[in-house]
């Protein structure tokens, strides 16, 4: 009689497939710590970029904060500048109408220059007859009460010269606000005598 041993058939079938089921939970392992290493070096670069990024970022607005101040101050200079070059501008400008146009003597001109206060200058000057008809524009109205004594302390102009309007405008920092004013002034050489009233007959 033969005898077969298929237990021992049996016990190396279920040896095949305990190592084979071994093999593919090792690999399941082995996979998923792969990934998990993946994420967390994938996740540690992406933190490591986004930290330098950030650094940059801060650097440049630093930068660009510093470059607006100094560039502000810049501006405030130029304005400054363009303001002063303006005045001068317009006074040569009403020089070279006087002098071309021959509308009033040297010493009016002279005079109503060396009158001039700071923050304020003039736009036109014209005379009509007797009076002197003179448009401007100053920052603030002390600087036209200044101009106004200065034309009545030269000795050159009748008293009392008289402001005859002023108006308000915006203007940029740092005036913010313009005047604009025009003043009416009787020119005269000084040592002139006012004309002579006539005597009053007395009876007798």
């Amino acid at each position: 009689m033969i005898r077969i041993n298929l237990l021992a058939v049996e016990r190396d079938r279920n040896k095949k497939k305990a190592v084979t089921l071994g093999t593919t939970g090792q690999k399941l392992t082995i996979g998923c710590s792969l990934i998990v290493v993946m994420a967390l070096m994938f996740m540690g670069w992406r933190y490591w970029t986004i930290g330098h990024e950030s650094t940059q970022l801060d650097a440049a607005i630093s930068a660009a904060q510093q470059e607006t101040l100094r560039l502000h101050s810049v501006i405030q200079q130029v304005q400054e500048f363009e303001q002063r070059k303006a005045q001068l501008q317009q006074r040569v400008v009403l020089i070279e109408q006087l002098r071309k146009g021959q509308t009033g003597p040297v010493h009016m001109l002279d005079q109503i220059s060396q009158a001039l206060p700071s923050m304020l200058w003039l736009t036109e000057l014209k005379q009509v007859g007797p009076d002197v008809i003179i448009d401007g524009k100053c920052t603030t109205l002390t600087g036209l009460t200044e101009f106004v004594s200065n034309l009545e302390a030269s000795g050159y102009f009748k008293r009392s010269v008289e402001i005859v309007n002023t108006t308000s405008e915006a203007a940029a920092p740092p005036a913010n606000e313009l005047i604009k004013f025009t003043v009416r002034a009787v020119f005269q050489q000084p040592g002139d005598a006012a004309p002579a009233r006539p005597a009053t007959k007395t009876g007798g």
